[in-house]
């Protein structure tokens, strides 16, 4: 009764189509006087239409429109609205159906942005994003609207043209069931649900990550995500692994079990193509793009060295020790880290966040963090050397935590030992030469000592929580919440700068804004001297759980330019703040439950 009685309140079309016309000349703020709720009462596109932010000024970020269409009107079959892999899998379909045709639809219509019509652009991801929202109550699409103007003057009849006749295709060409193809929409869900039960699998079969027989897994090129035309098929090896889906039976492919695993070969032959296919196996993908059957375990992490990137208060101990001048590493803090040190503590703070899957490319990784060979072991004793290489601790990383590694490798032989699993890629297909690995490795009488003592961290000297301080983010001169800029590969927050090409596991521009969001977000709520990076994480996941990304916008505006995110690329931001404060506060348990 109550909507009915909002419903009743609403002005209509018309109303919205004669003010606009009387504006016509007027200064450009009196836009303004049209923000508000407009019930458009077509029978063939019936909605109601929101201007919930109206620029003020044709050179601004442009007006927010958000259109809500029943499910009496848009007609989907209610199987598709009630599950949510349906549901992610049909908004990612329909986002891309309004691109192209707001993008169609968008004209010249004076000066500024006047006449864009907009979605939040999708990757080649599937992922949950604020651009439409569907359940069982209907659709709600969110667009930006560049309002026409002719100068800083009000172009009316081009306003009136734009949201009265030009929007409202965007309902009835897009937003309907019976005008879209039906059988298209019901193979994205069906790619994405086979792509949910496969990594669902991985736990069971002592799985990391799966590569489907037929994948085609390089892109275009490093601006360009979508397949290869003449990308070499993926033909795994005769150990294939046999998962099950849905939707397409059996499939076979390559299984990469927890524990190490070496991915080797001849450059160019396809290792870092495989390793990053695996990076991105943690996001379902779009029918078509070689990767849709790719999984890799959603905890999965990417690191790699980052010269001069900043740390606040990490417990480097494990990895780096005896530094110069007696000084400790049990909580580090610099603002120009070197590769190796860089890469230590992005392995401790991935730790902190919960990471099951580390992944580590040599091309981007630190060479002294990586390994320390026979030579220069005896040229430089262990006592002048605070760096323990990696070689010497992933092992235990495994053994003690249950974190599994996977290396590109293809500079050192020295990992064949402590590895599991050991894969070598030709033309890009991969074989199972473990055996052959372990002999060579069995058979040099002079192997380099190791220097990791028993385990990952020294009995009764477990890692060094921390907790982030609120004035980790520095007030702005208004007093209000930080303005904030999203690019791909950074972040502005008010003054500050938060420098992202590394994280590479970040897919589109949408989630950095989602991700300024959500630290504006736990600096109000939860950066506190005594609560934990982890603790935090948790609250800010979990707090979008139930409320959705829409949980972050405590202003209202219902932005359609946020996509989701993990806990780790979260954590990988608010780490990357120069301006980052930490305490510590407590231990983290070396425990192997502590990790899981």
């Amino acid at each position: 009764m109550l909507q009915l009685e909002i419903d009743l309140l609403m002005k209509d079309r018309q109303w919205l189509k004669q003010r606009l016309i009387e504006l016509d000349g007027y200064g450009y703020g009196d836009y303004r006087s049209i923000r508000g709720h407009y019930g458009f009462t077509d029978a063939s596109s019936a909605f109601n239409l929101s201007l919930n932010y109206v620029q003020r000024d044709p050179f601004a970020a442009p007006s927010l429109v958000c259109l809500q269409v029943s499910q009496k009107v848009a007609g989907f079959p209610v199987r598709w609205i009630t599950e949510y892999a349906a549901q992610t899998a049909i908004a990612d379909y329909l986002t891309r159906q309004v691109a192209q045709v707001a993008q169609s639809l968008q004209k010249e219509r004076g000066s500024g942005k006047s006449g864009q019509i907009k979605i939040a652009a999708p990757s080649q991801a599937v992922i949950r994003r604020t651009a439409i929202w569907i359940n069982s109550n209907g659709i709600e699409a969110r667009l930006t609207v560049g309002l026409p103007a002719l100068g800083r003057r009000i172009a009316g009849k081009a306003a009136a043209t734009l949201l009265c006749d030009s929007i409202p295709q965007i309902v009835s060409r897009c937003l309907r069931y019976s005008a879209l193809d039906a059988a298209e929409m019901e193979r994205y869900i069906q790619t994405f649900q086979d792509a949910e039960a496969l990594r669902h699998q991985l736990a069971q079969r002592g799985l990391v990550a799966f590569i489907p027989e037929g994948a085609c897994l390089p892109r275009r090129s490093g601006v360009d995500e979508r397949p290869l035309a003449s990308g070499a098929v993926f033909i795994p090896p005769s150990e294939k692994v046999k998962l099950q889906t849905p939707h397409s039976g059996e499939i076979k492919g390559l299984g990469i079990k927890a524990g190490v695993t070496l991915i080797v070969g001849g450059g160019y032959h396809g290792k870092s193509t495989l390793l990053k296919a695996i990076e991105q196996g943690i996001y379902n993908h779009v029918p078509g793009d070689g990767r849709d059957r790719t999984v890799s375990h959603p905890d999965t992490i990417k690191l790699r060295a980052e010269d001069g990137r900043s740390v606040s208060g990490v417990d480097i101990s494990p990895l780096i020790n005896r530094l110069p001048g007696d000084r400790s590493s049990r909580s580090f803090s610099t603002a120009n880290a070197s590769g190796s040190t860089s890469q230590a503590a992005g392995l401790i703070e991935a730790i902190e966040a919960g990471a099951k899957v580390l992944l580590i490319d040599e091309d981007t990784a630190a060479t002294n963090f990586m390994i320390r060979d026979r030579n220069m072991q005896a040229l430089i004793s262990k006592d002048k050397e605070p760096i323990t290489p990696f070689i010497d601790k992933v092992r235990q990383l495994y053994d003690d935590y249950g974190i599994s590694t996977i290396l590109v490798m293809g500079g050192s032989g020295d990992y064949f030992s402590v590895a599991d699993t050991v894969i070598a890629m030709e033309n890009y297909q991969p074989r199972i030469v473990t055996e052959q690995a372990k002999a060579i490795a069995q058979a040099d009488p002079n192997q380099r000592r190791s220097e990791g003592g028993e385990n990952f961290i020294k009995s009764g000297s477990p890692l060094a929580a921390r907790a982030i301080l609120p004035d980790s983010l520095p007030p702005q001169k208004d007093g209000r919440s930080p303005k904030i800029k999203a690019l791909k590969d950074k972040m502005i927050l008010g003054y500050e700068e938060i420098d992202l090409r590394a994280v590479e596991q970040i897919v589109e521009v949408h989630q950095v804004k989602a991700i300024a969001q959500a630290i504006v977000y736990a600096q109000r709520h939860y950066f506190d001297a005594k609560k934990p990076l982890s603790e935090v994480l948790d609250c800010v996941m979990e707090d979008i759980a139930k409320g959705g990304l829409d949980a972050l916008d405590e202003d209202e505006r219902r932005w359609g330019d946020l996509a989701m995110f993990r806990r780790f690329e979260l954590a990988a931001a608010i780490n990357r703040l120069r301006t980052l404060k930490t305490a510590s506060i407590s231990y983290i348990c070396a425990t192997e439950t502590a990790y899981r």
